[in-house]
């Protein structure tokens, strides 16, 4: 084996414990004598026990879940990618190649991320991938940005007193994640602020008395008298899957652009609020729950149109 090659059967064997079992190695087929067939069902075995080793890698970091299932997707993605090609650093430096053809360079970036820890895990910090540069944005593609306007039209069309409307709100009014509803249970209405435990992190979030009033109402109607608010009909906490489709469907009758349109936005929204009244970045980042201010400096972000009148206010021509 080349010193700069990493083939990633030896590298599943290794995960395995199967190191030093001998193989013999054919031309196309790691096991000589077998059929394709079984090949490929030994290589998914080998690679779904590396994944799942990997996965309780992710956990024990305390990467969230979401984090967990986004680093194992991305995995996955390269594997498809590699089929039968050798794990070297030049067959990587293809990988970014073909990344950065087919993927925006912020998404290239994260699956990069996502590659660098995997190989890490493996033993091959060597083949390690730089990431895309890429030049900070001076404001936000105007295109995605969700107005006050449009935001009232939404909750209007999600109905008074819909679990929609609530949940639209409540991310919209105190800036959490969707994760993060959970931690809006019938305890922290009662006492106006939630305590989030999320990423590592520990941070309260206050709670508009208005919002508390609301989600009073909305637990008494559903009969809610104790844990999350925010559940489904099975009980099990409202997550960004359900969020997604419901708030799409509303985009017609409210009249909003669909790629406006997604729980995400809604802490944007806050954001951008926030900072318009106070103009505290640092105090901004506490509430979002940032570890870095660059994170939060996306966020607030003014639009082209806003940067325009800005530089046009200078009069600095004759």
């Amino acid at each position: 084996m080349q010193k700069n090659v990493v083939f990633w059967w030896d590298e599943l064997l290794q995960v395995c414990g199967w190191h030093g079992t001998t193989f013999r190695v054919g031309k196309r087929s790691p096991v000589q004598g077998e059929t394709e067939r079984s090949v490929k069902n030994m290589e998914e075995r080998l690679r779904s026990e590396k994944w799942k080793r990997y996965e309780e890698f992710l956990v024990e970091g305390e990467k969230s879940p979401a984090t967990v299932r986004k680093y194992i997707h991305d995995i996955q993605a390269f594997y498809l990618w590699l089929e039968e090609k050798e794990l070297s650093k030049e067959t990587l430096k293809k990988y970014k190649s073909w990344l950065s053809e087919h993927y925006k360079i912020s998404s290239a970036n994260s699956m990069i991320i996502s590659l660098n820890l995997y190989l890490k895990f493996c033993g091959h910090a060597e083949c390690c991938l730089k990431t895309f540069k890429i030049q900070k944005k001076i404001f936000r593609e105007k295109d995605l940005e969700l107005s006050k306007e449009e935001y009232f039209r939404l909750l209007r069309a999600a109905g008074k007193g819909s679990r929609l409307q609530a949940v639209m709100e409540t991310i919209a009014a105190t800036g959490i994640r969707v994760s993060e509803l959970r931690f809006i249970t019938v305890r922290s209405v009662c006492s106006g602020q939630a305590e989030i435990d999320n990423k590592g992190k520990h941070r309260i979030v206050m709670l508009p008395s208005k919002l508390t009033v609301k989600l009073r109402r909305y637990a008494k109607k559903h009969g809610i008298k104790a844990g999350s608010i925010f559940i489904t009909r099975t009980g099990k906490p409202v997550d960004r899957s359900n969020l997604w489709s419901e708030m799409k469907r509303l985009c017609e009758k409210a009249g909003v652009s669909k790629e406006k349109v997604f729980p995400h936005n809604l802490r944007h929204l806050f954001a951008r609020a926030f900072y318009a009244v106070k103009h505290d970045i640092t105090r901004l980042a506490d509430i979002l729950g940032h570890s870095s201010i660059e994170t939060t400096r996306i966020y607030i972000l003014s639009s082209g149109k806003e940067h325009r009148k800005q530089i046009e206010a200078m009069r600095l021509l004759l």
